[in-house]
């Protein structure tokens, strides 16, 4: 058991052990080579160890640097296979689990926030934690009134290890913001240490997830538990039984993976709607199918308050790149200033761009598969293409950093649930600006090569 490093120079150093520890094992590898071991026994021994390494280094260090971590786990899947198999079960395993601190640093916490008589408050408490995320870990209870309780406990340090890890990402960002003409990165930064801030105090959490819960009380397809008592580093819900989306990417059937990908992607939609509130951490350690069959969702630390809903300028632009209005799509980046007016633009090469975003919407339902986000990545991120640079010159607004955040991660974890989810009608039914042309209406989507010349 351990507790969380604070001191940036200890935290710097651990993060300094992954690099350093793969080049030893690839030295090791070398000699085990020339000993006669074959190389592909060789390099799965050395994916392996370096995959351990990988979870422990970032499970210890939580902080920012875990949260990078359930990041990664999200987009494993749009790596090559022959790449993620290795790490796939520990990067996983970062969304459920870490390594957790010890229980007298548990019991400090619980004193200093429920007083010195904090277990009154519980007729059983379990000391081994049940579940670890970035910031915190959560037990199990049995609170004074009977119901079973989620006690979830901030680590001691957490917002010294948030911090330093955000300065940490602030000088890397500064040393590459020449590279990125229309990318403006100081007001990210500045957002997402506003955001970051808001994590460290439950109080806020609690009442984000109050909202949610009263927003929906009793519904037929997703469950949030009631909060029970809330303080700065601790809060106490209702506890949520249910199989966890990361059990069921891993063994699921695909009629268990459809129906979980569908309530998954009408929950990212319908906080909005529903409760003014958008789930901004969508990675699967938040989310399980109870025994009834809706979708359970827990942590509600990271929340873009959208009291109007998702932004109707996103439904517009969806149905323009659906109708093929390319001018249209330009024009509604730059007032929304996803592109900056000193940016120039082909608005033909931009629409050529966004179509792997586009083409789920292009039918009625649509199957996410690891290999699709594969092919999505390649488009993007392949220096070969000839749109290849506009991903240099579009910018991220603020505003949208969360929004961001939720649908790059959401469509990672769709796709590592194979599932096939009803686009068109969720995407219809929840979000404003939205009115996508009948599929038999649609023109041909635009092509690479249609844009070379």
């Amino acid at each position: 058991m351990t507790d969380l490093p604070r001191k940036a120079v200890v935290r710097s150093a651990k993060l300094a052990t992954v690099p350093l520890g793969f080049a030893g094992r690839t030295a090791l590898g070398l000699g085990k080579r020339i000993g006669g071991r074959p190389a592909e026994l060789v390099a799965a021994e050395l994916q392996a160890r370096t995959a351990e390494q990988l979870f422990q280094v970032l499970g210890e260090l939580k902080g920012g640097a875990m949260k990078f971590g359930q990041a990664l786990s999200i987009f494993e899947a749009a790596l090559p296979e022959e790449m993620a198999g290795p790490y796939r079960a520990m990067l996983t395993k970062l969304q459920d689990s870490a390594p957790p601190m010890p229980t007298s640093s548990v019991h400090a916490v619980l004193r200093a926030d429920l007083g010195t008589q904090w277990r009154s408050n519980f007729r059983s408490f379990g000391d081994h934690p049940v579940a670890s995320a970035s910031i915190g870990q959560v037990h199990r209870g049995v609170w004074a009134d009977g119901r079973e309780v989620a006690v979830k406990i901030q680590y001691p340090g957490a917002g010294a290890a948030l911090m330093s890890d955000l300065r940490q990402l602030s000088r890397m960002a500064k040393m590459t913001a020449g590279w990125i003409p229309g990318m403006d990165l100081g007001p990210i930064l500045e957002e997402l240490r506003d955001r970051m801030a808001e994590e460290l105090d439950y109080r806020l959490e609690a009442d984000n997830q109050a909202a949610f819960a009263a927003a929906f009380a009793d519904d037929a397809d997703f469950c949030i538990p009631k909060l029970v008592r809330g303080t700065q580093h601790v809060i106490v819900s209702e506890w949520v039984d249910g199989r966890p989306l990361s059990e069921i990417i891993r063994e699921g059937t695909q009629a268990e993976r459809d129906e979980a990908a569908q309530l998954y992607l009408e929950f990212l939609l319908a906080g909005p709607a529903e409760s003014g509130l958008l789930h901004a951490d969508p990675h699967p350690g938040n989310f399980r199918i109870t025994p009834d069959g809706r979708l359970g969702v827990v942590d509600f630390g990271a929340v873009n308050r959208l009291p109007d809903g998702m932004p109707p300028e996103l439904g517009r632009l969806l149905t323009a790149g659906l109708e093929g209005g390319s001018d249209a799509v330009l024009a509604g980046l730059r007032e929304a200033g996803f592109v900056k007016p000193s940016i120039e633009m082909d608005a033909e090469r931009l629409l050529t761009y966004l179509e792997p975003f586009i083409a789920p919407l292009r039918s009625d339902e649509f199957t996410f598969t690891r290999a699709w986000l594969r092919g999505v990545f390649a488009h993007i991120n392949d220096p070969r293409q000839p749109n290849y640079v506009l991903a240099y010159k579009l910018n991220l607004p603020p505003e949208y950093l969360l929004i961001h955040r939720v649908w790059s991660g959401g469509i990672g974890v769709l796709s590592q649930l194979g599932g096939t989810v009803r686009g068109r009608e969720t995407v219809d039914a929840f979000l404003p600006g939205a009115n996508l042309p009948p599929v038999g209406d649609l023109p041909r989507p635009a092509r690479a090569d249609d844009s070379d010349a």
